[in-house]
């Protein structure tokens, strides 16, 4: 099972690094057509013993014994947890938490992810931003939260995972202005010079422009690369995911 992990701090060994973040691809799951192979949404019609199945693999994968989903309705809410749950937090497209070993997940297929963390202060954050979650601010609300919770931009690492590029994500001319006009920068053209957004390159600037300078994002699009979901190129089809979690135990 393919996982990509991206992980914060000079420490030599992985597992004394104070947050781990991880995207996963669609390869390497029991999930069968249209939502071959590692199908991690239990909300898109796949088999629901698939996607446990599928859920196990990730969390044996990354030594975790619990993740906190969200239902994502492509709001701008945001939702502080502390402890897991067994259901998905409810109308929510953001989790903050300061909980050791809690592991927030986001379900994506062309949306990106954003995953968040402040290790000095202890907080880390998994958002789901979509065209109308982050035209909505759902980013910018996200920072908020965490500065309420101690931590400082300037210390915030940002990843942001694959998603949707500007060269594939083709929309009306009227609702690229508006979406750059909330998020400057998204607006775009396509490959085929049509009018397009790129969401992810919206959310980059935004951050900078939040004070939040340590930022990668993956530059692979969902929609034209076949190792991930994409929700644009086949409709009916799986969710990868994000995970962030911080290291350590409570004290």
């Amino acid at each position: 099972m393919p996982v990509n992990e991206e992980t914060h701090s000079a420490a030599p060994n992985v597992r004394n690094r104070p947050v781990r973040m991880v995207f996963t691809t669609r390869a390497g799951g029991v999930s069968a057509a249209p939502y071959n192979g590692f199908n991690l949404a239990e909300h898109v019609g796949d088999d629901p013993e698939a996607v446990a199945k599928n859920r196990q693999r990730l969390l044996d994968a990354v030594g975790l014994e619990h993740i906190v989903w969200m239902e994502q309705l492509h709001t701008n809410t945001v939702t502080v947890v502390e402890d897991p749950s067994d259901e998905p937090i409810e109308a929510t497209d953001a989790l903050v938490t300061t909980t050791k070993r809690l592991a927030l997940g986001v379900l994506v297929a062309d949306c990106t992810p954003v995953l968040l963390a402040e290790p000095e202060a202890g907080v880390a954050a998994a958002v789901h931003a979509g065209r109308r979650g982050a035209r909505n601010g759902i980013v910018v609300k996200t920072i908020e939260k965490m500065q309420e919770l101690g931590a400082e931009p300037a210390r915030i690492q940002a990843l942001l995972g694959p998603a949707a590029s500007g060269r594939n994500y083709e929309v009306p001319e009227q609702m690229a202005a508006d979406v750059d006009k909330h998020l400057p920068g998204a607006k775009t053209r396509t490959a085929k010079g049509t009018c397009g957004i790129d969401v992810r390159q919206g959310l980059v600037r935004q951050l900078l422009s939040l004070g939040v300078t340590a930022i990668e994002a993956d530059p692979r699009c969902t929609i034209e690369d076949e190792d991930f979901f994409s929700y644009r190129r086949e409709g009916t089809t799986g969710r990868q995911a994000g995970v962030i979690w911080l290291e350590g135990k409570e004290t």
